[in-house]
Protein backbone atom coordinates (compact mmCIF):
# COMPACT_ATOMS: atom_id res chain seq x y z
CA UNK A 1 0.00 0.00 0.00
CA UNK A 2 1.70 3.56 -1.09
CA UNK A 3 0.83 6.29 1.52
CA UNK A 4 -0.30 9.74 -0.24
CA UNK A 5 0.21 13.38 1.59
CA UNK A 6 -2.27 15.65 1.14
CA UNK A 7 -2.80 19.17 2.98
CA UNK A 8 -5.11 18.88 5.82
CA UNK A 9 -7.38 21.28 4.09
CA UNK A 10 -7.98 19.56 0.66
CA UNK A 11 -8.21 16.32 3.07
CA UNK A 12 -11.25 18.10 4.78
CA UNK A 13 -12.76 18.86 1.70
CA UNK A 14 -12.56 15.98 0.17
CA UNK A 15 -14.22 14.29 3.40
CA UNK A 16 -16.80 16.63 3.24
CA UNK A 17 -17.68 16.08 -0.44
CA UNK A 18 -18.03 12.54 0.45
CA UNK A 19 -19.74 12.69 3.38
CA UNK A 20 -22.49 14.90 1.27
CA UNK A 21 -22.23 12.18 -1.36
CA UNK A 22 -22.96 9.29 1.27
CA UNK A 23 -25.97 11.16 1.96
CA UNK A 24 -27.21 12.02 -1.33
CA UNK A 25 -27.22 8.59 -2.97
CA UNK A 26 -28.98 7.04 0.43
CA UNK A 27 -31.79 9.85 -0.39
CA UNK A 28 -32.26 8.79 -3.89
CA UNK A 29 -32.05 4.81 -3.09
CA UNK A 30 -34.55 5.25 0.21
CA UNK A 31 -36.94 7.40 -2.68
CA UNK A 32 -36.44 4.61 -5.28
CA UNK A 33 -37.69 1.77 -3.05
CA UNK A 34 -40.76 3.09 -1.69
CA UNK A 35 -42.43 2.56 -5.30
CA UNK A 36 -43.83 -0.69 -5.29
CA UNK A 37 -43.48 -3.35 -7.95
CA UNK A 38 -46.93 -2.67 -9.20
CA UNK A 39 -46.15 1.09 -9.48
CA UNK A 40 -42.98 0.17 -11.58
CA UNK A 41 -44.90 -2.25 -13.89
CA UNK A 42 -47.61 0.24 -14.29
CA UNK A 43 -45.00 2.77 -15.34
CA UNK A 44 -43.73 0.29 -17.91
CA UNK A 45 -46.79 -0.54 -19.22
CA UNK A 46 -48.16 3.29 -19.81
CA UNK A 47 -45.55 3.75 -22.55
CA UNK A 48 -46.71 1.11 -24.72
CA UNK A 49 -43.30 0.15 -25.73
CA UNK A 50 -43.49 -3.30 -24.03
CA UNK A 51 -44.80 -6.59 -24.39
CA UNK A 52 -47.26 -8.67 -22.24
CA UNK A 53 -44.76 -11.77 -22.04
CA UNK A 54 -42.13 -8.61 -21.42
CA UNK A 55 -43.87 -7.33 -18.59
CA UNK A 56 -45.01 -10.50 -17.39
CA UNK A 57 -40.93 -11.63 -17.17
CA UNK A 58 -40.44 -8.00 -15.28
CA UNK A 59 -42.42 -8.35 -12.56
CA UNK A 60 -41.50 -11.91 -12.16
CA UNK A 61 -38.01 -11.06 -11.62
CA UNK A 62 -38.97 -7.69 -9.61
CA UNK A 63 -40.93 -10.50 -7.19
CA UNK A 64 -37.57 -12.29 -6.59
CA UNK A 65 -35.41 -8.91 -6.43
CA UNK A 66 -34.12 -8.43 -3.09
CA UNK A 67 -33.98 -4.70 -3.84
CA UNK A 68 -37.60 -5.58 -3.44
CA UNK A 69 -37.70 -8.05 -0.79
CA UNK A 70 -35.96 -6.74 1.69
CA UNK A 71 -38.30 -3.64 2.46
Amino acid sequence: METITIPKEEYLNLKRIAEAYRQIAGNIFNNMSEDSIDSVINDFKNTDLYSEEFLIDLQSGLEKSSYFTNK
